[in-house]
C-alpha cells in the first residue's frame, strides 16, 4: 500500500519505518498504526526493523487535533481508535518475527511512548524524553503503558509517570533500565542503524523466538516457561544457522548467519 504518514526503507537486511509527520512532531493519527501494521507484515526477507521519527520528535503522541477522534461521543471514538488502529499497531511490534530497534529524539509521548517502549532496544538521544501526560488532561494511559511500564521500571516508578505526568529525560530513562543506551543528538541515527544492523546479521529464528518467549514467559509459571524453552530449542536446533553457529564455534571462526 501507499504510505502517507510513514516512509519505509531498506538498509541492507534492515526495514528502516520513518514517521513522517515532523510539522505535527509526529502526531500520530490512528492511519500511522495502520501503515507501521502493514509495514511490519510485509517485511520481504528484511531481518531487523528500526523505528525512528523525522525530525525533532520521535512521536508527540495520538493526533487528537485532526479531527479524526472527534465524535459527538468522544469515549466511544477514542475506544474505537485504540481497539480497531493504535492498539493492533502496537501489537504488530511486539509480535513482529524479528527484533525491532526504535530511536528517539524529542518527545515520545502517549502512544509514542508506548510505541517507542514496545521495541526491543531503545536507543535514545540526550534531547529525548518520555512523557505519560494522559492525567494532565484527566485521561488513563493506553496503548499497553499499563502493563509495559511496571514490567520495565517496576510498579513504583511507572505510578510516578503515569500519576505525576511530568517528563522522564533520557539520562534518568537510562538510570531506570527503560532505555538502552543514551548517546548525542547527532550520532541517534548512526548507531541505532548500527545496532539494528548488527541484529540483522544474527540468527533471525533464534533472535524472534527470544523476543517472544520474553513476552510469553512474563504471563507462565516457570514450568510452562522451561517447556516453552524446551519446544524452542527443539526448533531452533533444526535451523541452518544453529549448524553454521556449531561449526563456526569448533572451527573458532565467526559465524555467518543467513537467518534460515
Amino acid at each position: 500500500m501507499a504510505y502517507e504518514t510513514i516512509l519505509t526503507e531498506r538498509t541492507g537486511d534492515v526495514l528502516v519505518i520513518t514517521l513522517n509527520r515532523p510539522d505535527r512532531l509526529n502526531a500520530a493519527p490512528p492511519a500511522m498504526f495502520d501503515e507501521i501494521r502493514d509495514a511490519l507484515d510485509n517485511l520481504d526477507g528484511a531481518r531487523a526493523v528500526l523505528i525512528q521519527g523525522a525530525g525533532r520528535a520521535f512521536c508527540s503522541g495520538a493526533d487528537v487535533a485532526s479531527g479524526a477522534l472527534a465524535s459527538a461521543d468522544p469515549g466511544a471514538a477514542t475506544h474505537a481508535a485504540l481497539s480497531d488502529h493504535y492498539n493492533p499497531g502496537i501489537l504488530a511490534v511486539a509480535r513482529a518475527s524479528v527484533p525491532v530497534v526504535t530511536a528517539v529524539r524529542g518527545p515520545a509521548a502517549g502512544i509514542g511512548c508506548s510505541l517507542a517502549l514496545a521495541a526491543d532496544f531503545c536507543v535514545a538521544s540526550n534531547t529525548a524524553y518520555f512523557l505519560q501526560a494522559f492525567v494532565n488532561i484527566g485521561l488513563v494511559p493506553d496503548g499497553g503503558a499499563t502493563w509495559l511500564l511496571p514490567r520495565l521500571v517496576g510498579r513504583a516508578r511507572a505510578t510516578e509517570m503515569m500519576m505525576l505526568g511530568e517528563k522522564l529525560p533520557a539520562a534518568k530513562a537510562h538510570d531506570w533500565g527503560l532505555v538502552h543506551s543514551v548517546i548525542s543528538d547527532e550520532q541517534l541515527e548512526h548507531e541505532a542503524l548500527a545496532l539494528a544492523t548488527r541484529l540483522a546479521a544474527g540468527p533471525t529464528l533464534a533472535l524472534g523466538m527470544i523476543r517472544q518467549g520474553l513476552g510469553q514467559a512474563l504471563e507462565m509459571s516457570l514450568e510452562q516457561t522451561m517447556a516453552m524453552e524446551a519446544d524452542n530449542q527443539r526448533t531452533a536446533r533444526g535451523a541452518a544457522d544453529s549448524m553454521e553457529g556449531g561449526m563456526a564455534f569448533l572451527q573458532k571462526r565467526q559465524p555467518n548467519f543467513t537467518g534460515k
